[in-house]
């Protein structure tokens, strides 16, 4: 197999075939959604679509929201880096998704909401209403930015594209389909679109197997990367500072499932498109049952990308851009050097590689010990060699983000797809991006028509000014969004970065909506004034703690609903009812 070429140019991989497929997979569902779906007059249409969607529209619609292009650039480097443990983040969503189905949704249904923050005016007041619409605002509005931001900042740099004009021009595209169609093109679109994401997937999973070195079967590719620890699915440990554990999973995960899916706007509109309930019920199973092994494929992806790349000498960083200008700025020397010392590491941890799978093949268990030791050893080596390029770009530019595994995929692909399929999974990035950030801006703006506009500014106004209003609230909250992603620095893993962000607000929230489902002595006046408090200290927490960002979503989650508690309990006696 033949040597990655220099990835600092890499729209020279892209072909006039990969533009033609590209454009055409992207421009055609958007057209074809704002063509299914013009003329949506009223606002009940135009929010949550005309009421007829069937269950497994809902389940896709549902995942395609939730699984952002972050998801399939990101994830894979995760899975490459540290292999399938990221998983147990998403241990506790099936459990999550059952409690959603048999307690939030038959409540939404029935009182016919648009938005989950109106059941908390309708169970509270105004107030309460206001303040979980809001952290949903803040939060999701953040996240869309991420949204658009994460892969145009990786596409343009590997490709060559400016940054700028790529986030403007994927943001308005999705701008244009999700103001004309509202809900029902955002369901309509995301259909196709994770139809297009599951597609391109499984095709690179086929290519990357079938260039495999002659011999080597799926089973000995599970082999090394269970050898190089990549296949630890299920950590056990108690140590809270560990991201990913049997526990946060459940527990965190199962909190930061309860409130995404159960009071997220971006995705309780999309369940409410149902034709009943148990077609929304149903949606909601389907993710159940799907969500782990989905991540799971993907991670598992990533896991098997680390094996290609024990036989096919990779980038010693894969981000080459950011390489190619620390070496053009006064540090050549040093990471020609280094990447010297890895090229020989990687030569070494390929020949014990070899041997190994030879010892396995023929059955002697002491010489695979032994060599998969060496393997070992010398992975070691390239990782320390790694380590040190990474100082050194950052020593070469203070702003540098040296964290690389959001470039192990798409590099890969740019590498070794044949064109055409490039293209391919290229658009199954847009798409992803397309179908994520639809979801939100639908969300977005019918939270502030629905929960600030009609409910405070203007509630006398006609059916038609609500959805022009609706309309242009999508548009605003698109272009705040590009405008956001413009200016965005990252220093995390996007996948991580995403998830830390919706763990510090979410809790917070559900502990308010887990207040009004069960708590039904406790008024609005004690949960507004809990939520404020408990968002506070979350944020102190996130900035003073080294615990597991997945710990936020119980600990927001807990102290809302017991300072709540405590507060009613302090306020002066009278009557509680329905609404204080």
């Amino acid at each position: 197999m033949g040597q990655p070429a220099d990835l600092a140019h890499c729209s020279v991989f892209v072909n006039t075939l990969d533009y033609f497929v590209l454009i055409g997979v992207m421009v055609g569902i958007a057209v074809y959604g704002m063509w299914r779906t013009r003329a949506r007059g009223d606002l009940h249409t135009y929010l949550k679509g005309e009421g007829n969607t069937h269950w497994l529209t809902i389940g896709l619609s549902v995942m395609a929201t939730q699984a952002s292009a972050i998801t399939f650039l990101s994830t894979p480097g995760q899975g490459y880096e540290s292999g399938i443990g990221f998983v147990q983040n998403y241990f506790g969503a099936p459990i999550a998704l059952i409690i959603i189905a048999a307690v939030f949704l038959p409540i939404y249904r029935r009182l016919k909401v648009y938005t989950a923050y109106e059941y908390l005016g309708k169970r509270f007041d105004s107030k309460t209403r206001l303040l979980g619409a809001a952290l949903f605002l803040v939060q999701r509005g953040l996240g869309a930015g991420i949204t658009i931001y994460a892969p145009a900042i990786v596409l343009s740099t590997v490709m060559g594209w400016r940054l700028d004009y790529t986030i403007i021009s994927s943001g308005l595209l999705v701008v244009a389909y999700t103001v004309s169609g509202g809900s029902a093109a955002v369901n309509l679109t995301q259909k196709y679109q994770i139809g297009v994401i599951f597609i391109g997937m499984f095709a690179a999973l086929i290519v990357l197997l079938m260039k495999l070195p002659a011999g080597l079967g799926f089973t000995d590719a599970l082999a090394v990367a269970g050898g190089y620890h990549k296949l630890e699915a299920v950590d056990f440990s108690l140590n809270p500072d560990r991201r990913y554990t049997i526990w946060t999973g459940l527990l965190g995960g199962m909190f930061l499932a309860l409130s995404y899916f159960g009071t997220d706007q971006s995705q309780v509109q999309r369940y409410l498109t149902g034709t009943s309930l148990r077609e929304s019920r149903l949606g909601l199973m389907f993710n159940a049952v799907f969500k782990i092994p989905m991540q799971l494929f993907i991670l598992l992806l990533g896991a098997l990308v680390f094996v290609f790349y024990q036989f096919e000498r990779p980038p010693i960083f894969f981000n080459q851009s950011a390489w190619h200008y620390a070496a053009t700025h006064g540090s050549g020397e040093q990471l020609r050097q280094l990447e010297t010392d890895f090229n020989s590491a990687h030569a070494e941890k390929q020949k014990h590689v070899q041997a190994w799978l030879t010892a396995r093949h023929s059955g002697d268990t002491a010489a695979v010990e032994t060599e998969r030791a060496a393997a070992l050893a010398a992975n070691a080596r390239t990782e320390a060699a790694r380590v040190a390029t990474k100082t050194v770009l950052k020593a070469a530019d203070s702003k540098a983000v040296v964290n690389d595994s959001d470039y192990v995929f798409i590099t890969f692909i740019l590498s070794y797809l044949p064109h055409g399929l490039v293209g391919l999974l290229v658009a199954v990035i847009f798409a992803a991006t397309f179908s994520s950030k639809s979801g939100e801006l639908n969300a977005l703006a019918s939270t502030t028509v629905v929960d600030f506009y009609r409910h405070v500014i203007k509630t006398d106004a006609t059916d038609r000014h609500y959805v022009i209003a609706t309309k242009c609230f999508t548009a605003a909250w698109g272009f705040v969004a590009i405008g956001f992603a413009l200016f965005a620095q990252l220093a995390e893993n996007l996948i991580q970065a995403t998830n830390i962000i919706g763990s510090i607000f979410y809790g917070v929230v559900l502990g308010m909506f887990l207040v009004a489902f069960f708590l039904k002595k406790i008024g609005g006046t004690a949960v507004f004034w809990a939520a404020v408090i408990s968002q506070s200290l979350v944020f102190v927490f996130y900035f003073t703690l080294s615990i597991s960002y997945l710990w936020y979503n119980v600990i927001g989650c807990a102290l809302c609903m017991v300072i709540s508690a405590i507060i009613q309990m302090l306020l002066p006696a009278k009557p509680v009812n329905e609404r204080e």
